[in-house]
């Protein structure tokens, strides 16, 4: 077990025993925050993303931010543009000792999310953490058993689309039987950027330097070395601290076919692919295709390039009795228009007497229902259970690509115990 595994591995035992918590039900809840009152947010992790997310919960009903903690001081700065009376702090740990915050989003960078995952519910808090839930797979089995020992806490992932309109009407097709027996799903999403200028690199702010950022935070256990402001700033090309388009992109729509189809975590997973569109040092793949294996035969693909966008985003579900089909940006190659929505149609062998269906459904804010679930002590659209299986998918894939081969979900924890 290298350095890096066995400093993860102590400090997944030492959160999950912190993680059980003090738990409230929702009558001694309601006394705490009442029921008419605004739920109080904190946000671990304010960067681009998470001042995205700020946004978001700013516009929700009965939701409002009071503390942020930050490891880069410009942080501080700027999301005191977007909340003035907010509180900042340099450690997570203010954050979570602070008595006046009911719920915590955590935005910070995937090989940071089990920890401030885990040290949120061991602080008695409720929790919305931002896909992946985890960077690796021992870190998903260890922050679904603590949230299951928090039983009374709420938890969402940020997986948006499974409260959206296109995951409401495709789940309400395949629970109805419309689409009968599922055996292939197939889904995309494509990308392409200036040639020269590879997707998510970012500037360097002036002031991203040692003095500014707690650079051992970052690292969270990884092995020390010298402050890098490349990485500290494109984490997301390196698989230390990333998990590549899959944990950025694939996760997303993996969800959402586990979620309409009531699917459990894949059984293995093979990914081929490499870095081919812009070979600037990044580590995680550009190209990408994905096999995975379901129980009760079902194989679902999924394909990505960041070289061409034409085809945006896309998910088919192949069924014996009809297809669901989800679209995003589809660009159709004679006609030249762009197509997005999402619609039912039979397959006329086993449902002759079936039409055709558009869906309209206007589905749910999805981060008005997480503070709504905070208020009511109900499961989230996209709960804690279908970001692990989501979260295991997208590990099982990386994984594959790292090793050369099909991997297991069974061999992958073997691996990861050793």
């Amino acid at each position: 077990m290298t350095t890096a595994n066995q400093s993860r591995r102590k400090f997944i035992t030492a959160s999950t025993a912190g993680a059980v918590g003090a738990t409230l039900t929702a009558a001694q809840w309601n006394k705490v925050l009442g029921a008419n009152d605004r739920v109080r947010l904190g946000i671990i992790g304010p960067g681009d993303r998470g001042q995205q997310l700020m946004k978001e919960f700013i516009n929700a009903p009965n939701a409002e931010f009071v503390a942020a903690a930050d490891i880069y001081t410009r942080r501080h700065d700027e999301v005191k543009k977007l909340v003035p009376s907010i509180k900042t702090y340099n450690d997570h740990r203010q954050l979570l000792a602070a008595k006046d915050v009911d719920a915590v989003i955590v935005a910070t960078p995937l090989h940071c999310h089990a920890r401030h995952f885990l040290d949120t519910l061991a602080a008695g808090k409720d929790l919305f953490c931002e896909k992946t839930m985890t960077w690796s797979v021992d870190e998903a089995d260890a922050c679904l058993a603590a949230a299951k020992k928090a039983s009374k806490r709420v938890i969402g992932i940020g997986q948006q689309h499974n409260s959206a309109g296109y995951f409401q009407d495709a789940r309400k097709w395949a629970k109805e039987g419309l689409v009968g027996k599922v055996t292939s799903v197939e889904s995309w999403m494509s990308r392409n950027t200036p040639r020269g200028k590879g997707q998510w690199v970012r500037p360097i702010p002036a002031d991203c330097n040692a003095q500014n950022v707690d650079w051992k935070a970052f690292l969270n256990g990884r092995p020390n070395r010298p402050f890098d402001a490349h990485k500290f700033i494109n984490w997301r090309l390196y698989w230390e601290f990333s998990g590549g388009n899959v944990t950025e992109n694939m996760v997303h729509q993996i969800g959402w076919i586990i979620g309409v189809l009531d699917l459990p975590a894949p059984t293995a997973a093979y990914m081929s692919g490499g870095v081919f569109s812009e070979k600037d040092g990044r580590e995680v793949p550009d190209t990408i295709s994905v096999i995975m294996d379901f129980p009760n035969d079902l194989t679902v693909s999924w394909q990505s390039t960041f070289s061409n966008s034409r085809f945006g985003l896309g998910i088919r579900i192949l069924g014996s009795d009809g297809t669901i089909e989800w679209l995003a940006g589809t660009t159709d190659m004679v006609t030249g228009k762009s197509a997005s929505g999402w619609s039912y149609a039979p397959e006329k062998l086993n449902r002759p007497n079936s039409e055709s269906i558009k869906g309209d459904a206007k589905g749910d804010n999805h981060y008005a229902n997480f503070v709504e679930c905070v208020r009511s002590r109900k499961e989230p659209n996209s709960s804690v259970e279908l970001g692990y299986k989501s979260a295991l998918a997208a590990h099982l894939a990386n994984l594959s690509y790292r090793r050369k081969q099909r991997v297991t979900l069974d061999s992958a924890r073997q691996s990861a115990r050793q």
